[in-house]
């Protein structure tokens, strides 16, 4: 994750210069990328890993409802709402 983060500060540092124009013709679809796989990774990290190992609790059932939510092509805020919903509900429970 931190050579994606590295790499992405990068490219926008060598956007301002003269090469940026080269790479970006180059790596332009991969750049549009980056962000989004960014995200994924933090989304994963926060939600499986606690104390430096893997966990499944209230906050894996959320995400598997959003995912489920956004499968169904919800719109984004119904899909947070679930999530939200969802990770209360077990955490209520348990």
């Amino acid at each position: 994750m931190i050579a994606l983060v590295a790499g992405s500060y990068g490219l926008k540092a060598l956007g301002v210069s003269n090469l940026g124009g080269r790479i970006e013709r180059r790596l332009g679809p991969a750049v549009t990328l980056l962000p989004a796989a960014l995200f994924a990774a933090l989304v994963v990290i926060m939600t499986f890993e606690d104390a430096g190992g893997l966990t499944l609790d209230a906050r894996a059932a959320g995400v598997a409802a959003g995912a489920v939510a956004v499968w169904r092509k919800a719109p984004l805020i119904l899909v947070v709402v679930v999530a939200m919903a969802v990770t209360a509900g077990v955490r209520a429970v348990t």
